[in-house]
């Protein structure tokens, strides 16, 4: 009986998930949260401390150090860690790892009696690492898009996007060429993680490749004009483009009981995870995945690029191409508007829903605590169109979810019209979000039954890396739980509102 580890490595936390395909159940997990658990990194909420509130980046050495902590509780946990026939996994998109000439003999010669982090210290050519929040990046962004104009987003799927990879890497080769110089090998977090797994350089899937600005999507392949552009000699930094199988797992990792040389798959970004834990990664249904950031993402049944040049398209891992549209202002800032309007979980879930009529009186807000990227906004703040601050807290909670709701059907209507959507992530559990959903896209939304979609995709590629079939497997690990159906009297309610939402993206902030 065949058990598959899939790893999630997201912005707040490392998860593992190791699945059962024969019996279809989860047999095991373990989460370590940086925050609480590896507080020495300085990273709460996964970003370390910055003056500059437009740069974001965090220490690549605690996603390790969070990799060793989490097998360390996975094999305590009691589970028989040498069942695990592959491994697979994801990471954030965009996050860049720069890595100088030491990181592929260190990789080589792992020593079991030593953690990760110690040893891979070593081998950073920069001792951080931009992620998907950083925003500041908007010069290099104009002097792309400057020179490729059109073709930028034609070929590669996106326009120049300031948390994207290759205007991260063009900043750096500007702004520090000499540790730029000192750069042998740029890895995503995702190829960063899965060469540790197997000692040796990984490739970059088209899922995450497609989040760099550097990937003809029409070649699956790195474009030799835009990397040479981008940075010098930057073709060369690169790891090969790939999927399938990257290698057999490192000896290093026989220390927590799994077996030396399994296969492990080509890691993902964790969006195109989601899109294969959720069974979405054939078209026809759509996933909004409510995390800390927010995505709007669908399997595409054609090659077709968002006319407004906010939303994406990315690499498929089970091949074709996936659309998404990504808010950053997500989870952490519904958690702050409910701390602020003093609510518990429970108010904000259900009660506030009860006290608000659909709609809110036409009152809606844009909880945007960060820099908004879609659309590309660079001035934080809340955006509202009646006097958030003094009115009840139910107002506020209805405004924020709906706002955002209206958000994420107003920038994904260039992807398609869906009856069906599948949520995941931690906020899909408030009936209030899930029914506001439903009543804004008039659309049946799907709860499914492993919350952590990201970290089951990674396991169920590495069922595939093994030989297994993705189809029946979509089946028996993605059945769906809870459905909440559209009220059919309330669309006329929200299509009159997406004016309004519109108006106040362009609104400057009231707090």
């Amino acid at each position: 009986m065949a058990y598959y580890l899939g790893i999630d490595s997201s912005t707040q936390s490392l998860k593992g998930l190791v699945i059962d395909a024969e019996a279809g159940v989860v047999a095991a997990s373990a989460n370590v949260h940086f925050k609480a658990d590896l507080p020495q990194f300085l990273c709460p909420d996964g970003v370390l401390a910055h003056p500059d509130p437009l740069v974001k980046h965090a220490d690549p050495l605690m996603w390790v150090a969070a990799l060793d902590l989490m097998l360390e509780r996975l094999q305590a946990s009691g589970m028989d860690m040498a069942r695990i026939a592959a491994v697979g996994g994801d990471g954030q998109q965009h996050g860049s790892v720069y890595l100088n000439a030491r990181f592929a003999p260190i990789l080589s010669a792992l020593d079991p009696a030593r953690g990760l982090a110690e040893q891979l210290a070593p081998a950073l050519s920069r001792p951080t690492s931009p992620i998907w929040m950083d925003s500041s990046t908007s010069a290099e962004c104009r002097e792309l898009d400057a020179r490729f104009g059109a073709r930028l987003q034609a070929d590669t799927g996106s326009p120049a996007i300031e948390r994207f990879t290759g205007p991260q890497i063009r900043k750096f080769a500007k702004n520090e060429p000499a540790r730029y110089a000192q750069t042998s090998r740029i890895h995503l977090v995702s190829s960063f993680l899965c060469s540790v797994l197997i000692g040796r350089d990984a490739p970059i899937d088209s899922g995450d490749g497609a989040g760099m600005n550097l990937l003809n999507l029409r070649a699956m392949a790195w474009d030799p004009e835009i990397a040479a552009f981008t940075a010098p000699g930057l073709a060369q930094k690169l790891p090969t483009v790939g999927s399938g199988t990257a290698g057999g797992l490192s000896p290093y990792f026989a220390k927590y009981g799994l077996r030396a040389g399994i296969p492990v798959a080509v890691w993902t970004g964790d969006n195109p995870a989601s899109l294969v834990g959720t069974g979405a990664w054939r078209a026809g249904v759509a996933v909004v995945s409510l995390g800390t950031s927010d995505t709007f993402f669908a399997a595409l049944d054609a090659f077709r690029t968002d006319p407004e040049g906010c939303g994406h398209v990315f690499g498929n891992p089970v091949g074709g191409c996936m659309s998404l549209a990504c808010f950053k202002n997500g989870s952490l800032a519904r958690d702050r508007v409910r701390r602020e309007a003093g609510a518990e979980w429970d108010f904000f879930d259900r009660t506030a829903f009860d006290l608000t009529p659909p709609g809110n009186e036409g009152r809606l807000a844009l909880p945007w605590f960060e820099a908004e990227i879609t659309p590309p906004v660079l001035t934080p703040g809340l955006r509202a169109n009646f006097d958030f601050a003094s009115a009840p807290a139910e107002a506020r909670i209805r405004a924020a979810v709906e706002g955002q709701a209206l958000a994420l059907r107003s920038h994904a209507l260039w992807i398609g019209r869906f009856d069906r959507l599948r949520v995941t992530g931690g906020a899909s559990k408030s009936p209030g979000i899930r029914q506001t959903l439903a009543d804004v896209f008039q659309a049946r939304v799907e709860s499914i039954a492993v919350a952590d979609s990201a970290a089951l995709g990674g396991a169920l590629l590495a069922a595939a890396a093994d030989g297994a079939l993705l189809a029946p497997l979509s089946e028996r690990f993605s059945p769906v739980t809870d459905i909440c159906e559209p009220r059919a009297d309330r669309a006329a309610v929200y299509d009159k509102l997406l004016p309004t939402i519109r108006a106040l993206e362009k609104s400057a902030p009231v707090g």
